[in-house]
């Protein structure tokens, strides 16, 4: 009888741990729409897999209200996940990839699994972008949660695979939305951050004409700069404008954590060393979008796989779990008294 309790036990525990799939969905169709914003309102987002593979990914979120980068994101009805150190601030999964049964062939070091614990390595990450409409991609050095999206504009999430900070991947979508490729760019520059404060939030910079304004130099502090990465506090410096007016640059890596330096724009990313030092952003030419008859193929995520399906699948889980280990508690209950009873009968004879 001790051996069926302990093995009743063992079961019992197998079943009560065995893996459960994280609370996440496929894209949310009760969110947002699939494709482009048909109008001015709202923002559209593009999440590109790249060399992760798999389509392109474009959907709207109409929200007419003031957002952040986060919201569109979400409100698009993109799942995603946050790492477990940071929580959203710092991105570490969109559509559940990278998954962490994913092997991410990182140059140098092997495959790699994101375990989306902390801020994921420069060499894999989702890097952040943005653009008003019939402008030109830019990296974001702010944070998912310390911006607001532009109306009428997009928010780009893009996999960045041993790529530099000269060559982090922009989303192959051009940030354009049908019917109005002869409109002119409208969006202003945003200020880099110059404060480490987590809490800091980027300037509204509305979408009045093409001044460039002062980037890099307004004191709005936030986690710009390029340390730590994720999609997180902020994103890595890179994109700021420049005082000569130019359209600011797309170096750095993804972001920053609240104990980056964010009042330096640059080539960190994630994984860079907090106070490390970062060169200036790399300036652009021009903010001219880029031609859309050169877009990607791209979908509005209808048949993707629900994600609750694939974590499952990803980690054994099973349906039955719960119940296996409700059965096992009840027959070691059983197996427990019986045990009991036999004592207290031996006791008694």
């Amino acid at each position: 009888m001790r051996k069926l309790t302990r093995a009743v036990a063992v079961t019992a525990l197998v079943a009560a741990f065995a893996p459960i799939p994280f609370t996440a969905s496929a894209v949310d169709q009760s969110k947002g729409y699939p494709g482009y914003c048909t109008s001015g309102t709202g923002v559209t987002v593009v999440v590109d897999f790249q060399q992760l593979g798999g389509t392109t990914i474009v959907r709207c979120n109409p929200q007419g209200a003031q957002g952040t980068g986060l919201d569109a994101l979400k409100g698009a009805g993109f799942q995603i996940a946050g790492v477990a150190r940071w929580g959203e601030a710092f991105i570490c999964r969109v559509e559940n990839r990278p998954s962490a049964a994913e092997q991410i062939p990182i140059n140098g070091q092997g495959p790699y699994r994101e375990a989306c614990v902390n801020t994921p390595p420069a060499a894999a990450y989702w890097s952040y972008w943005h653009a008003g409409n019939n402008c030109a991609w830019r990296y974001s050095q702010w944070g998912v949660k310390n911006r607001d999206f532009i109306q009428g504009g997009f928010e780009g999430w893009s996999f960045s695979l041993n790529a530099t900070a000269d060559t982090n991947p922009k989303p192959r979508i051009a940030a354009v939305r049908p019917g109005t490729a002869n409109e002119a760019c409208t969006a202003k520059e945003e200020p880099k951050p110059s404060s480490n404060d987590p809490n800091a939030k980027a300037p509204d910079q509305g979408q009045g004409g093409q001044n460039p304004g002062q980037g890099g130099q307004n004191p709005a502090g936030g986690q710009g700069g390029g340390s730590p990465g994720g999609t997180g506090g902020g994103q890595g410096g890179g994109t700021g404008g420049s005082t000569s007016g130019s359209t600011g640059g797309d170096a750095g890596g993804q972001g920053s954590a609240p104990n980056g330096t964010p009042g330096t724009s640059g080539t960190g990313g994630p994984g860079a060393p907090p106070g490390s030092a970062l060169p200036p952003p790399k300036p652009r030419p021009s903010s001219v979008a880029d031609d859309p008859s050169r877009n990607v193929a791209f979908t509005g995520g209808e048949n993707a796989p629900d994600v609750n399906e694939v974590l499952k699948d990803q980690s054994g889980a099973s349906d039955w779990a719960p119940w296996v280990a409700a059965g096992a508690v009840v027959i070691l209950a059983a197996a427990a008294w019986l045990t009991a009873r036999r004592r207290k009968r031996a006791r008694e004879a």
